[in-house]
């Protein structure tokens, strides 16, 4: 789920990166900016978003959808606060207050007993990064960022470097890793200052290469060589798993929004652009784009997905994607005409076609188009 912290990753569109036929980068000299008309779809589908976020999807004590734990709330208060809300607002003012009374004594903040440390930690740091005016979170931002270090599979030298778990972080419900969780971790610890060079960014690079259907010298599971395409699929830890299921041979299926989420995770972790895991994620991207779904699964994540896939091509610098058939394609635009048709009359977005991780509920949803249309700004 659905974030960027990193200032760092901002871009000018100065030149055209454009995916070619081969999989490598290649750069053309014209120019990618956008209509007139879809700018201007752009400042309206902001405004209608924010206002329905401020005016209705706030509770009265400062959360959204609170009652689904405090990672909500964080990545609303982050979408706020990256379409132009500033931390004074009353209504991020008093989200950061919601947020702050879910602090532990471990440094971690999350909901009392609750299984999605991780996660609700995760999100967290990034919303109080984005909010971090004058160091007011500072020592929030460094207690929750050694929590989450301390609870990432081997970080304590107990699980080996060879194990499909190791380096990845999960939900306690499931009691092992998956590459949605260690995204996240990954995106935080960064957001929090950490290089990619860091050693639990690069012990989570291990569990992010191993869950790539591509056999190489970094990924030696049973999975690897089943499937092969490049993409990426949600666990191989505990058996593995995949959300678009399995193939005849017992290969896991790759799905867009866990190849973006891995493909964006490398390049956090410094993998370079020429190798070959990153060119295989590049190839399965250009044979399966598409904004009107998530590729291999359809409806459902559909938000989710669009939020990763916006993140993921601003995070590469590439305003083109050469589809497999030669078309080329202008993703901003792509994406602000996809929200543009799908964004309710009172400002909102929900997934009217499969509610499957809480894509029902308006606030997440409204919160994951917003994060994804902060990206098509220059």
């Amino acid at each position: 789920m659905r974030q960027n912290t990193f200032s760092a990753l901002k871009i000018f569109v100065l030149s055209t990166l454009v995916i070619s036929l081969c999989g490598t980068a290649v750069l053309h000299a014209k120019t990618v900016q956008l209509s007139d008309k879809q700018n201007n779809q752009l400042d309206a589908m902001q405004r209608k978003a924010v206002a329905y976020l401020q005016d209705i999807g706030q509770a009265a004590d400062g959360s959204f959808s609170g009652e689904a734990g405090p990672g909500i709330t964080s990545i609303v208060t982050v979408a706020l606060l990256r379409n132009g809300v500033t931390v004074a607002d009353p209504a991020v003012a008093k989200a950061l207050n919601y947020l702050s009374g879910f602090r532990r004594p471990d440094g971690g903040i999350y909901q009392e007993g609750s299984l999605y440390r991780n996660y609700e930690t995760c999100l967290a740091i990034l919303c109080f990064v984005e909010a971090n005016n004058n160091g007011k979170y500072d020592e929030v931002i460094e207690r929750a960022n050694a929590f989450v270090r301390e609870i990432q599979v081997g970080s304590d030298g107990s699980v080996a470097r060879n194990k499909d778990e190791f380096g990845g972080s999960g939900y306690g419900k499931h009691k092992r890793p998956d590459l949605s969780n260690t995204t996240f971790l990954i995106e935080a610890l960064r957001a929090a200052g950490a290089s990619a060079d860091d050693e639990a960014i690069q012990r989570a690079l291990v569990f992010v290469s191993r869950s790539q259907n591509l056999e190489s010298e970094h990924n030696s599971t049973k999975f690897a060589p089943k499937i092969n395409d490049g993409g990426f699929y949600y666990t191989p830890a505990a058996g593995g798993t995949s959300q678009a299921g399995e193939t005849a041979n017992g290969g896991l299926r790759s799905y867009a929004s866990m190849t973006y989420a891995g493909l964006k995770s490398m390049i956090y972790a410094g993998v370079d652009r020429d190798d070959q895991r990153v060119k295989a994620a590049l190839s399965w991207i250009r044979k399966n784009y598409d904004v009107s779904e998530n590729p291999g699964m359809g409806a459902s994540g559909h938000y989710y997905y669009l939020h990763t896939f916006a993140k993921t091509l601003r995070a590469l610098e590439i305003d083109e994607v050469q589809s497999a058939d030669g078309q080329r394609h202008n993703w901003r635009g792509d994406l602000i005409s996809e929200l543009s048709r799908r964004q309710k009359r009172n400002g909102s977005w929900f997934n009217t076609r499969n509610t499957r991780w809480l894509e029902g509920d308006e606030n997440l949803v409204t919160g994951y188009a917003l994060l994804a249309l902060s990206y098509c700004r220059d």
